[in-house]
């Protein structure tokens, strides 16, 4: 059971930096008065924040914060359950949210909503929806049972009768099946690689086991075969090679002297060449000139015969001597280019050995490889051991994966057979039908203690079949407000009381807001009353109310709530 001690906030909707505080066990009856936007009402949005961190009403969390200090907004609720003592303290502006256990904070968790989850499930074991039909009726805000989808009218009633537990199972038995069916793909997947290579490895054993002489020998035969053809090309090669580096020295040794040769030649040739052009400019001195301009002398016609006479027996002298030099540079040039053709065959046998001997390099190469190969089948012996014992290691893999894929199985059917006991249909269903009576009894039992004497029943579904006396068939919505507000206070104490007799969201906290303004007519009022003082003595009651004047005899205590300088206080 939650014993619920007090309830404290500061900086609160209309509440400001004094902080109010209400003893929640005070007294088994409070009556909360006050003027319309006087703040009786906070204290519903104060619990609903502090336990769950969302407004009781139908607004935004950021109008929680008092709209004048714009800050400093906390919540403190404390509370017992059995031995253990609770606080939890939730704020905006700045954000904190705190849970204490006997004086000491719980370890936070990473993130805000798996905290939350840590105290709905493990603390409070009740949400938000089932904390307001076991707790709160009458609230503009609140949605009675009967309005509420069928899902949520089975998740109240699973909170109260303590069997969320189920669904909790169902959830875990989800997640390892998920993780089952991951382990058995892998397994699935590495069986099939162990399949695989345990074929392989057989398939390798019985090639290794079937190979014979004649395998041997036809890699011998092709070793024969290479060498034949490296003697054909070392003798071919051979026969290239005789007498080649000799010819290509030699040939190369006069490549070198007609080169120069040629340059000796070439460069009397130029030497000619400009003799001839010497006494060619000479020649048209003695024509042009009959003054020397040198020694500033006449030249006579004499002397002009005897220097033409001269340059033009050297010019003769001189072009026989470059016609023999033109005879000599082409008869080298003619010499070059058969010692060049020479040199090319040279170089062309040198070029085809060098080929041979790549090519013969090949051969070896493969020799190599195929004498490799020729070991390697003639030593299969110790390769066939160890392929076996590969095989032999990898099969009790297998066997012992297919044993590993045989448990998974096995689990996985039997939490498929438990995931049907914890279905809404399984076990939840049933122990619901053995509470059902229980709960139409009580139902029915609280209607004619507030004088509306019809028969409700529930089914299976949560869904409503009301007669009246006539045997008439209602549903909920057929009632007029009044008639709908008996029934919602006849499941509220019907939800209680079970809730009792389960130790399950049992709670001494009861909050009826303006219950008694509405639809109740004065039958209703006394009759609500006399309910309210059969309650047991661990229940504290809070009724807020308009009708302070008229109500507070009969409650042994009063709150008064007001505003000043547009601050809620209370008196």
């Amino acid at each position: 059971m939650i014993h619920f001690k007090s309830c404290k906030w500061q900086n609160f909707l209309s509440t400001g930096n004094d902080p109010i505080e209400i003893q929640l066990d005070r007294t088994p009856t409070t009556l909360i008065v006050g003027q319309n936007g006087a703040g009786k009402s906070t204290l519903l949005d104060a619990l609903s924040f502090g336990l769950f961190g969302k407004p009781h009403r139908d607004i935004k969390k950021g109008q929680l914060i008092n709209s004048i200090n714009n800050k400093k907004t906390v919540v403190e609720i404390e509370f017992n359950i059995g031995t253990q003592d609770f606080k939890i303290v939730r704020g905006i502006k700045p954000n904190k949210f705190e849970i204490w256990q006997n004086g000491n904070m719980i370890n936070q968790a990473s993130n805000v909503r798996d905290y939350q989850k840590f105290l709905e499930q493990n603390i409070l074991k009740l949400d938000h929806k089932s904390f307001h039909q076991v707790v709160v009726l009458g609230s503009s805000s609140f949605i009675p049972f009967m309005q509420l989808p069928a899902w949520t009218r089975r998740h109240v009633i699973e909170d109260l009768l303590d069997i969320n537990i189920f669904t909790k199972m169902n959830i875990l038995l989800k997640e390892r099946n998920v993780k089952i069916r991951e382990q058995l793909v892998d397994l699935d997947h590495n069986l099939e690689l162990l399949k695989t290579k345990i074929t392989a490895q057989e398939k390798y054993i019985k090639d290794l086991q079937e190979l014979n002489d004649d395998q041997i020998e036809k890699k011998r035969d092709s070793i024969e075969s290479h060498k034949e053809q490296i003697a054909v090309l070392f003798d071919e090669s051979k026969k290239l090679g005789e007498g080649l580096m000799a010819s290509l020295k030699s040939t190369e040794k006069d490549q070198v002297e007609q080169t120069k040769k040629m340059s000796t030649l070439e460069g009397y040739d130029f030497t000619f060449n400009k003799q001839i052009k010497d006494l060619v400019s000479e020649s048209r001195f003695y024509e042009d000139n009959d003054h020397c301009p040198t020694c500033d002398q006449d030249i006579s016609t004499d002397l002009k015969e005897v220097k033409q006479s001269d340059i033009k027996n050297k010019a003769s002298e001189l072009q026989q001597a470059k016609s023999d030099l033109q005879k000599s540079i082409e008869q080298l040039r003619a010499e070059q280019r058969e010692n060049a053709n020479l040199l090319n065959q040279l170089r062309q046998k040198q070029e085809k050995i060098n080929r041979n001997n790549d090519t013969i390099g090949v051969h070896q190469a493969e020799i190599t490889k195929i004498q490799k190969d020729i070991d390697g089948l003639m030593g299969q012996t110790g390769d066939v051991s160890k392929a076996k014992r590969q095989r032999t290691n990898d099969t009790k893999k297998k066997d012992k994966l297919t044993e590993q894929k045989l448990e998974y199985v096995e689990e996985r059917t039997y939490n498929e057979v438990i995931g049907e006991m914890l279905k809404d249909t399984g076990i939840k269903t049933k122990v619901i039908k053995q509470y059902l009576p229980v709960m139409n009894r009580l139902i029915n039992h609280y209607l004619q203690i507030l004088d509306f004497f019809v028969s409700f029943h529930l089914d299976e579904s949560f869904n409503e079949t009301i007669r009246s006396r006539h045997r008439d068939s209602f549903n909920y919505a057929s009632f007029s407000e009044g008639e709908k507000q008996r029934i919602d206070l006849a499941l509220l104490f019907t939800w209680r009381h079970i809730a009792k007799m389960k130790n399950s969201a049992s709670t001494n906290l009861l909050v009826l807001d303006e219950t008694f303004d509405s639809s109740l007519d004065i039958d209703g009022v006394d009759n609500l009353t006399k309910i309210l003082g059969t309650m047991d003595d661990d229940t504290n009651v809070f009724i807020i109310s308009h009708k302070g004047d008229i109500l507070q005899d009969k409650f042994r205590s009063k709150i008064e709530f007001f505003k000043k300088n547009n601050f809620t206080k209370i008196k």
